[in-house]
């Protein structure tokens, strides 16, 4: 199959686009299984195997992060100067030693190896999925294409952690289980070789139909470069700033809950495949959730879905430190609302990103809001390695609760609505 289309092939939305969509969601779809592979077993390897301490576990997620945010910010700067389907492709190559090192890990020096790898991966692949699928689609469903994109990596990150589970129930933490995330590098670099196609014929149509879509798309001159776009989306516009500091947030959470729930659910007597299936839930009910609640940030704006997604995420972590007595029941509940609040959140913060881009900036501005983002990753592991080493496991939880309340609350009183067929959208 040829890297691009033929002009007079290129066109815009999901429907005339059906077949590379299903692809690139099929792809992110292995993307999100990588890091599905340390969702349960990596943090109980820490602690069983290795016998280490919270916040020593939580270094394999610091790792991830802050790899995986500087990805988000390179991959996205360099994206003018080669092809999506190139950064892609890289970004698999990376990945592949990670599961082995994962695998055959003699002390925590190689995990934290094998998750700068990981980082490195997922901040290149799961970037260029993103962008290749809004290329393809168009502004008008933006929301839904999103959602679809999202759906398809948590739904990997949700079997692979209910299959890890299983197989470290059977067959022992390691190797087993991680070495599930070798199968998966293998066929995202095959199908991304072999079937993928690049979308920057799409971009220079969309840039050519729909020029004034996006309130500071600069009509003419060349784009502004990466400083300006990270002073733009950072700092400068208060709207793409609150939606900054909510992904940031939201990663926050999981990144303490993916190192800390684990061992907290062990130590109060789940079993390891309990875990499994606790651990499971909530990126199943966040992957189910995204087509439905892309299209309603299409339907009521990107605001509303933000602001309450942030509230239910926080009462879901309340209910799993209130209900630590009947531990398995606190965590399914805990995970549905988790699941259900962060499906409300992430397609209408990539959205409101998107909403205020011109499509030759669009990589860029994606790139500095997924460096803010899953800079909370590493953030809230240490936050979360920190207070549970200082108090305990159920106070890092609550912890992490009251910072997610806070910050939709902020983003409720700050932003402004960006959805660009709506009344009501303004930029501030």
């Amino acid at each position: 199959m040829r890297d691009t289309p033929r002009a007079g092939e290129v066109r815009l939305g999901l429907r005339e686009n059906l077949p590379q969509f299903t692809l690139l969601a099929l792809v992110n779809l292995l993307v999100g299984g990588m890091v599905g592979l340390e969702r349960t077993v990596t943090p109980l390897v820490g602690s069983e195997v290795f016998g280490l301490a919270d916040l020593t576990i939580a270094l394999f997620v610091m790792a991830f992060g802050a790899t995986k945010a500087i990805t988000n910010l390179v991959g996205g700067a360099i994206v003018g100067r080669v092809t999506r389907k190139t950064v892609l492709l890289v970004g698999w190559v990376v990945g592949l030693p990670g599961p082995l090192l994962l695998a055959y890990a003699p002390n925590w020096g190689w995990v934290i190896a094998a998750n700068v790898l990981l980082g490195v991966n997922q901040g290149l692949t799961w970037s260029m999925t993103v962008n290749m699928k809004i290329d393809l689609i168009g502004p008008a469903r933006r929301g839904v294409a999103l959602g679809i994109n999202e759906t398809a990596g948590y739904l990997g990150v949700a079997i692979t952690a209910l299959a890890t589970g299983y197989l470290a129930t059977t067959y022992g933490l390691q190797p087993a289980p991680e070495l599930l995330g070798l199968a998966y590098a293998v066929a995202g670099l095959a199908l991304s070789v072999l079937l993928i196609r690049d979308t920057a014929p799409h971009t220079h149509l969309e840039a050519t139909q729909h020029p004034h879509t996006r309130p500071n798309a600069a009509p003419s001159g060349p784009p502004p470069g990466l400083r300006v776009m990270f002073a733009e989306v950072s700092w400068r516009n208060r709207t793409l700033a609150a939606v900054s500091q909510a992904g940031l947030v939201n990663n926050l959470n999981d990144g303490l809950t993916w190192v800390l729930l684990p061992i907290l659910f062990l130590h109060a007597g789940v079993s390891i495949g309990g875990v499994g299936v606790i651990k499971a839930l909530y990126p199943f009910v966040w992957a189910a959730g995204m087509i439905a609640t892309g299209h309603l940030a299409d339907r009521i704006g990107r605001k509303p879905p933000i602001v309450a997604g942030m509230l239910i995420q926080a009462l879901g972590l309340v209910v799993i430190v209130a209900g630590l007595s009947h531990a398995f029941a606190a965590g399914v509940v805990g995970s549905l609302l988790l699941g259900a609040g962060t499906a409300l959140v992430y397609p209408a913060l990539l959205a409101a990103i998107s909403d205020t881009t011109a499509p030759a900036t669009r990589a860029v501005a994606l790139g500095v809001y997924r460096f803010w983002r899953d800079s909370g990753y590493a953030l809230g592991a240490l936050i979360g390695g920190i207070t549970a080493t200082l108090t305990s496991l159920p106070t890092a939880v609550l912890l992490a609760a009251a910072l997610t309340a806070a910050s939709g609350l902020y983003c409720w009183t700050t932003a402004g609505e960006t959805h660009p067929r709506l009344p009501s959208a303004r930029l501030r």
